[in-house]
């Protein structure tokens, strides 16, 4: 069946791409934030642990939701690490860093998420996609807080 959404077939590709981007960013930043969860020591492991781990649910949550948007649009969505990678700005890293490079390292991969999200919401504006842009708004906001909130526990 076609898909008609009232969006053109050009631009719910476009759509999709940015989405694309995004979502492998997400992936990227909660498995960082996963990992810094089981391995986090120091005197702020309390905080940092329970911190980490609500962050990371909900960028669990969030990949779905982002994946799903690209279905809706008729594209699919990356499914590999391979992919992930390719389409991702979050760096991986070597070795085990102390608590305050895992701060550091997450605020700078929020920020990264948080503009990858204002390129999507770009894309949708430019192509009238309120769905996509509906999705993204929200993960702006939620992406600059968190970085902030990192950015003052780094201090």
């Amino acid at each position: 069946m076609e898909i008609d959404i009232g969006i053109s077939t050009l631009d719910r590709t476009r759509s999709a791409d940015a989405l694309k981007k995004l979502l492998a960013d997400t992936y990227a930043l909660y498995l960082k934030t996963h990992g810094y969860h089981w391995n986090v020591e120091g005197p702020h492991f309390q905080q940092l642990h329970a911190l980490f781990m609500e962050q990371y649910v909900e960028m669990w949550n969030a990949v779905d939701e982002l994946a799903e948007r690209i279905r809706a649009l008729g594209k699919y969505a990356p499914s590999s690490y391979s992919e992930m990678a390719l389409l991702s700005s979050i760096n991986e890293e070597a070795g085990q860093p102390d608590w305050q490079a895992m701060v550091t390292n997450l605020a700078e991969g929020h920020q990264e998420v948080a503009k990858s999200a204002r390129q999507v919401l770009r894309v949708a504006e430019e192509i009238d996609d309120d769905a996509t842009a509906d999705v993204v708004t929200p993960r702006i906001t939620l992406h600059e807080k968190a970085a902030w909130m990192l950015r003052a526990t780094a201090k």
